[in-house]
């Protein structure tokens, strides 16, 4: 808005400009000054008085009246009245002289708003444009992929997008594109841009990349929405006092009671503990926070380094946890009733791992979670475990799941090492699991004895994006079966069309409910193209599904695949996968994500995502 004020002020200047020229120069000077009065002749000189002639001191010529026919010359203004001001009224709630002499320097600024709009010098601001984490030369989508798109387009698509992606590539995909160094689109607001992407980071449970990606605009710009993402972000990595430089400079942005006491945590850790310890104690003497939360904020505030007073936090009342409990319970290393604890949802198993203060045993137990919803890479999972392993603090009854690991990893032979990946996976083959897996996986030799594990196996290594060793299997699986479908949708070239006969036998062998499996292979064969259109007719009437079904988003993302815009479609391909499970994905959501991917030269994730479905199908 900025922007669009300051070229239309230039254009009227211009305009302006232009026309003061047209005539020639512009003469500024008043008429007076052009046109002066006549002078009066100059006076005869009075020659100097001699010794003998007394000097006479001058007389007063009196004021001469100007005449009709002459110039007026301005009159030496005299000095105004001192203007009278009448009793200043002020609030009701305002302190005595006694208060304010006891506030700190942050108090009164806060009540007499004198708090500097910039924090950081003129050279060193940074414009509101191409926010972001990661650039188009380090596997970001280039900065202009939105710019001309339809800002209400845009803005639908990411206010939508308000939970998990039931895909864990398509979690990938999803954050790839709100952490690019993207430009806005027509007609939004940039601030209000980046307050979106950072709001559907948070959702999708990307803490940590939401709290960099808001860290790329000065405090000085932030707004109320952006503001409240950004807080988010913190609480969800347990990073409380990343929050204070916005928080110092415009304390205005919120009003709520763990803005109240933010205020006071970072009051305390810039020395003012005094300012700090009233705060808080008035937030709750008034009943703006719960004891709680005060009793949480008091034991933080107080790691500062001035604060002796031993706190007790009692759960005892408490009947719930939010993000400020939960985080500063963590940050402080206070135990969470387990009542309250097992309560919660996924969310909070993201954040435990987030979060360095949680204990490492806890991080562990809850890291599967965010693996399969992709926030967690394989290699990451590997260093978690291996950190349990290698701790000091945990015995042996502890480590049975970094054993386990170990051993996928160092067993003697093949088979005890495939063996203790299917007791990481168990019975159910949680995905999790299978991600933590991948590399272990893509070190086993191929082998006709193992081929009953080949879809787990193949799952596992395609969970990392390690196609290429999964591809290893093609000679020893049989067409028709888990694996073989699995590794028809994720070749990155392939020849020809796949064999309708392989098809036929995976359908007839599928005992997933409703042939979801079969549904879920079709779409992706369609959509990467590797299906003759008469097979894929007769197959869908065999399924009974629709694929071809239109609706205002299956024609958005089509579109946007047609044109090329990958970033376009990675928002709305996002936008399709919300759910918590797969049994909320659609096998012709999954047909036209992957035919738009694979338009916009996003072919990659087209498969994995394709693959994905029907190993999680």
């Amino acid at each position: 808005m900025k922007r669009a004020i300051f070229f239309a002020g230039a254009a009227g200047l211009a305009l302006t400009s232009s026309l003061a020229l047209a005539g020639g120069p512009e003469d500024l000077l008043p008429p007076m000054f052009r046109d002066p009065p006549p002078q009066e002749a100059a006076p005869t000189p009075t020659p100097a008085p001699t010794a003998t002639q007394p000097v006479r001191p001058a007389q007063p010529v009196p004021p001469r009246e100007p005449s009709g026919g002459g110039e007026v010359v301005q009159p030496i203004p005299q000095a105004a009245p001192a203007p009278s001001f009448g009793p200043i009224a002020l609030p009701e709630d305002f302190p005595s002289l006694e208060e304010l002499e006891e506030m700190e320097d942050d108090e009164v600024n806060d009540l007499l708003g004198l708090r500097p709009k910039f924090d950081i010098p003129a050279a060193a601001r940074r414009a509101v444009a191409r926010v972001g984490v990661i650039d188009a030369r380090e596997g970001g989508f280039p900065s202009g992929s939105l710019r001309n798109q339809p800002g209400a387009l845009v803005s639908a698509a990411l206010q939508a997008t308000d939970g998990p992606i039931v895909s864990r590539w398509g979690h990938i995909l999803l954050r790839r594109a709100l952490a690019s160094r993207l430009d806005a689109p027509r007609g939004l607001d940039p601030v209000a841009f980046a307050a979106l992407r950072a709001r559907s980071l948070n959702k999708m449970g990307e803490g940590a990349v939401a709290r960099s990606f808001v860290q790329d605009i000065d405090g000085s710009e932030y707004d109320p929405a952006l503001a409240a993402a950004a807080f988010d972000a913190y609480l969800a990595t347990g990073d409380v006092l990343g929050m204070c430089p916005v928080a110092r400079l415009q304390s205005d942005l919120a009003d709520t009671p763990e803005w109240e006491l933010l205020q006071a945590v970072c009051s305390a850790y810039l020395g003012e503990a005094r300012s700090a310890d009233r705060r808080l104690q008035r937030a709750y003497g008034t009943g703006v926070a719960d004891e709680i939360d005060v009793r949480l904020a008091q034991r933080y505030a107080g790691a500062a380094g001035e604060g002796s007073r031993a706190v007790a936090i009692e759960w005892d009342e408490v009947e719930t946890l939010t993000p400020w409990r939960y985080s500063l319970a963590r940050a402080v290393g206070e135990n969470l009733p387990e009542e309250l604890r097992t309560s919660l949802g996924p969310a909070y198993d993201i954040s435990d791992v987030l979060i360095p203060a949680t204990p490492l045993l806890q991080r562990v137990q809850v890291a599967d979670t965010a693996a399969a919803r992709g926030v967690l890479s394989s290699a990451a999972m590997v260093d978690l475990y291996s950190q349990l392993w290698a701790s000091d603090r945990y015995d042996a009854a502890d480590k049975g799941l970094p054993a386990q690991l170990r051993e996928a990893y160092v067993a003697s032979s093949p088979e005890q090492r495939l063996e203790a990946m299917r007791g990481l996976w168990g019975e159910q083959r949680d995905y999790g699991r299978l991600v933590l897996t991948a590399y272990a996986a893509a070190r086993l030799p191929v082998s006709e004895d193992m081929q009953d594990d080949a879809a787990p196996l193949i799952a596992s290594m395609l969970s990392a994006g390690l196609d290429r060793n999964a591809l290893r299997w093609g000679s020893v699986v049989p067409p028709g079966s888990e694996a073989w479908a699995l590794l028809a949708l994720a070749q990155p070239d392939r020849n020809g069309n796949v064999d309708r006969g392989a098809v036929d036998s995976f359908l007839d062998d599928d005992d997933s409910e409703g042939m979801r499996k079969s549904a879920y292979l079709l779409a992706g064969l369609a959509g990467l193209d590797r299906i003759d259109n008469a097979d894929f007719e007769g197959f869908s009437d065999r399924l009974g599904v629709n694929f071809l079904r239109q609706s205002a988003w299956s024609r958005k993302i089509e579109r946007a695949g047609r044109l090329g815009n990958g970033a376009l479609v990675a928002l709305l391909a996002g936008l399709g996968m919300q759910g918590s499970n797969w049994q909320q994905m659609t096998p012709r959501h999954v047909y036209h994500i992957v035919r738009a991917l694979n338009a916009a030269g996003l072919t990659a994730e087209a498969r994995m995502i394709a693959a994905e479905a029907v190993a999680r199908g």
